[in-house]
């Protein structure tokens, strides 16, 4: 599947298939959250007490997280630390630009709404996802290796 993004773009350079790669992946992680967010209010939140539900949530996810960048981690090739680095600060930009801009500009909330995860709140683990989304193309590498 590395060749297919090559091939159909002979122009395109190592660099940016790599993150052209890591989008893709990134994507596929974002249907996951929200997959994950749809479980907890459907699922969760009636089985559990709201902090509950919220720190199971934050552990799944984490672990999809992690999971899948260990099952894809091939597919984006091996390299050097600096390139598992790279790839879990574009992936942690993205997540930043996601959630801000769908939030506030998408949704209409407040800063005061949109920073309320990160205060750990009702056990909201939102910066614990934040720290694995960085965290595993480093740390998925590390154990493949």
């Amino acid at each position: 599947m590395g060749l297919a993004i090559n091939n159909c773009c002979p122009g395109l350079s190592m660099r940016n298939a790599l993150f052209l790669k890591a989008f893709l992946i990134w994507l596929g992680i974002l249907v996951l959250a929200i997959a994950n967010g749809i479980f907890r209010e459907s699922v969760l939140l009636g089985l559990f007490v709201k902090t509950a539900a919220f720190i199971l949530s934050g552990i799944l996810l984490c672990l999809c997280i992690f999971v899948v960048t260990y099952l894809t981690l091939p597919w984006l090739g091996r390299g050097s630390t600096h390139r598992y680095w790279a790839v879990g600060v574009f992936w942690l930009v993205l997540t930043l630009c996601f959630e801000f801009v769908l939030g506030y500009v998408i949704q209409g909330h407040s800063w005061q709404q949109l920073l309320e995860p990160y205060t750990l709140k009702d056990g909201n683990l939102w910066t614990l996802v934040l720290l694995v989304t960085l965290l595993s193309p480093y740390l998925a590498a590390k154990v493949r290796k």
